[in-house]
């Protein structure tokens, strides 16, 4: 949509259940006056479908693609095998003790629970979850998912989404979204400097959030426009 004064925004699309904006949230000002959404407000998915078939198209009737589409069966472990290939580990706890073993960083993913088979159960006997995965040292960290809790992250590798927030070195309220379909959530973020001098993206959350790793991306929010994002270079724990 355009502004009063002229300015490009990005905003969620009506039907929640299919909106996409989290992952449009990486075009910027420049991007948006070359970008066309033909459908916008206007229709939601079964609108579309109805569409399609009234024209004859054979996607009218196409089933919805769930988790990563182009992955047979959906086994995104086995997929990653054979691509990747297997290189067995050692599985920790954060104290450093071995755990179990595996047969590939790669095939974990941070908050991750089944597919871990501990040969060590923890002390507590309470579930233990993917913490932290090190590909450098192809190790896996395990712990309870108390500590998978984060209530701050940042990133240097930001961008804005339309006209960036006046002041953007202070305190703004927002709210920030960690996944393709997760909630958005209350925060506040700024710019600040990083601890090698260059600006970053800093985002504080009103309440933690779970299973935040390096890599993903975080959007920014105000209602339903999409203010920006940073690809998430540190977290920090409850």
């Amino acid at each position: 949509m355009t502004t009063d004064d002229g300015q490009l925004e990005l905003h969620r699309s009506p039907a929640l259940a299919k909106d996409q904006s989290y992952v449009l949230g990486v075009l910027t000002a420049d991007e948006l006056k070359r970008v066309l959404f033909p459908i916008g407000a206007s229709a939601d998915k079964a609108m579309v479908r109805a569409e399609a078939e009234a024209r004859g198209l054979s996607v009218a009737n196409k089933p919805d693609s769930y988790d990563i589409c182009f992955i047979p069966e959906g086994d995104t472990a086995e997929w990653l095998a054979e691509k990747v290939g297997v290189a067995p580990g050692v599985i920790e706890d954060r104290e450093g003790n071995v755990v179990g073993e595996h047969q590939g960083a790669h095939l974990f993913t941070v908050g991750q629970r089944k597919g871990l088979h501990l040969g060590r159960p923890a002390t507590d006997g309470k579930p233990r979850f993917v913490l932290e995965v090190r590909p450098k040292e192809n190790k896996v960290i395990v712990g309870p998912h108390s500590a998978l809790a984060i209530t701050a992250l940042s990133g240097q590798r930001y961008s804005w989404c339309g006209a960036a927030p006046m002041d953007a070195v202070n305190w703004f309220d927002c709210q920030v979204q960690v996944r393709a379909h997760g909630e958005a959530l209350d925060a506040k973020a700024r710019l600040s400097v990083g601890a090698d001098g260059d600006l970053q993206l800093e985002v504080s959350l009103k309440e933690p959030v779970f299973g935040v790793a390096s890599g993903q991306t975080a959007v920014l929010y105000q209602g339903t426009r999409v203010l920006g994002q940073c690809t998430i270079d540190s977290t920090v724990s409850a």
